[in-house]
């Protein structure tokens, strides 16, 4: 029996020592423990930083642009710089997706959708959606005329809501405008601004991306952690943000089915379905469907509506800013009509404020986890198969020796001593870049452009003097997340 006991303790002994090992030509980083890893390490930087990203940049400064870790059983290599991001952009291997516990939950439990896919389904999906997407009008000029009316739309719905002097909570004020767009080429028909279910549908959206972080946190690392912490570990609130979802995407669906083939309006759920029936290739279902239309439905509303609501913070802080935003657009569109896209480029300023807000706000500081699909040689590293690839953009936004004083918020960095804009494309990259390059970047920034310009046209920002200056602190998850804060908005003409 002792020598069993004996025994038992070297085999845990030597586990325990072949665990603490780095893999061979392993990129930089803290001693991990074994089994767990650096999971304390982090946790303790997080009480001391707030912000996962912020760890990662701490990483950065310590151990340089290519570095290391071990959470649970899972490598995790973090990019920041310019250089490395870019190389690791441009390397195929790095072009996976993680494969975890908590990518599979919001679609089933299964590898389904676009956004955390990869190999040939993903191609095979993501030609399919841009095809019918572009089809649709998305990237053409019909499209930006939806936008356009949409602003007008918008415009109306705060003069209504602001008429006597309301306080309007603006954190989540561009929700609908910004899905409403999308959901046009999706489903065929836009959503009215007082849709109280869609409202509650979106702010848990809103809630599961501030959940976890693009690790996908404990819950991923740890699936079994759920039965013991559904709710501190996050898959209860996960959960209960995707139900009522779920729900609602499977009643869009069922509604296109049941109508008859001149009665469907013409949109991607009905260009899909009629795939489904016609396709023999084994990546089209229903499923797939509606996870398609889920990762529409969060990616279409999150880092915009997001990027939105920040730039109104700033601008409410930076009111000198605020003022040469309207005195461009009173110059250039004078007090008649609303800005079309057309006009972007007679309106460098307003152009610069909106690089500056992307920059300044890193709504999406690691953009969207990568996996290595090999093993991989990156400079002098080697980079097992299946590592989690975090990419830094924040690290590119607040570079101080690019930006000189990144922490200040100062458009005039994006324009040149003609005030002609400068788009910093070597630095600047807040839709990604290679193959994962966001498939919605030219409807997002033409969605950014027209609502950020047109809001900034009709109205006044005012924030009563008994109440505080919002505060421009974000909240932290998958991405940055503005606080709650109202305005009292008055049209300018």
């Amino acid at each position: 029996m002792l020598l069993v006991v004996v025994l038992a303790f070297i085999v845990i002994g030597l586990f325990l020592l072949v665990d603490l090992r780095k893999p061979i030509h392993f990129p930089p980083g803290p001693q991990w423990l074994p089994i767990v890893g650096n999971i304390f390490v982090i946790h303790k930087l997080r009480s001391v930083y707030g912000f996962f990203h912020l760890i990662w940049h701490h990483f950065y400064e310590k151990y340089g642009p290519v570095m290391g870790i071990r959470i649970g059983r899972t490598f995790f290599v973090i990019m920041s710089g310019r250089d490395a991001i870019r190389d690791a952009y441009n390397t195929d291997a790095m072009n996976g997706r993680p494969n975890g516990f908590f990518y599979r939950i919001r679609t089933f439990n299964k590898r389904l959708g676009v956004v955390f896919n990869d190999g040939d389904f993903w191609d095979t999906q993501r030609r399919f959606s841009l095809k019918i997407l572009r089809q649709m009008g998305m990237g053409r000029a019909n499209m930006n005329e939806h936008i356009e009316q949409e602003c007008t739309e918008m415009v109306n719905f705060f003069k209504r809501k602001s008429a006597n002097g309301q306080l309007i909570e603006m954190q989540h004020a561009f929700d609908i405008p910004v899905l409403n767009i999308l959901w046009t080429l999706v489903a065929g028909y836009r959503f009215e601004y007082d849709d109280e279910r869609l409202q509650n549908l979106l702010k848990m959206i809103h809630e599961c991306f501030r959940v976890v972080d693009m690790t996908g946190g404990i819950l991923n690392l740890f699936p079994l952690i759920r039965h013991f912490f559904p709710i501190r570990s996050g898959y209860k609130p996960l959960l209960n943000a995707h139900k009522p979802l779920w729900s609602f995407l499977q009643e869009v669906v069922n509604e296109t089915k049941t109508k008859h083939s001149s009665e469907r309006p013409k949109s991607f759920i009905n260009s899909y379905l009629e795939e489904i029936s016609n396709s023999t290739h084994s990546s089209f279902s229903d499923e797939q469907l509606l996870s398609i239309c889920l990762d529409f439905f969060q990616a279409g509303t999150e880092t915009t509506s997001n990027t939105l609501s920040f730039g109104l913070m700033y601008m409410i802080h930076n009111r000198d800013v605020c003022d040469k935003v309207h005195a461009e657009l009173d110059a250039v569109i004078g007090k008649k009509r609303f800005p079309i896209l057309q006009d972007r480029n007679h309106l460098p300023y307003v152009e610069a404020v909106l690089s500056e807000i992307l920059r300044f706000s890193n709504v999406a500081p690691l953009g969207i986890a990568h996996r290595t699909t090999d093993d991989t040689t990156f400079r002098e590293f080697i980079i097992p198969k299946d590592t989690v690839v975090l990419i830094s953009l924040y690290s590119l936004n607040m570079d101080k020796d690019y930006w000189r004083d990144p922490n200040v918020f100062k458009p005039e960095r994006f324009l040149n001593e003609n005030g002609e804009y400068i788009s910093h494309s070597e630095q600047f990259l807040p839709f990604g870049l290679g193959k994962r390059r966001c498939m919605g970047e030219h409807l997002a920034k033409a969605s950014l452009f027209l609502y950020f310009a047109t809001f900034m046209h009709a109205f006044q920002m005012i924030v009563p003097s008994d109440i505080p200056l919002p505060n421009i602190q974000p909240n932290d998850g998958i991405t940055l997340q503005p606080k709650s804060f109202v305005l009292q908005l008055k049209p300018r003409f």
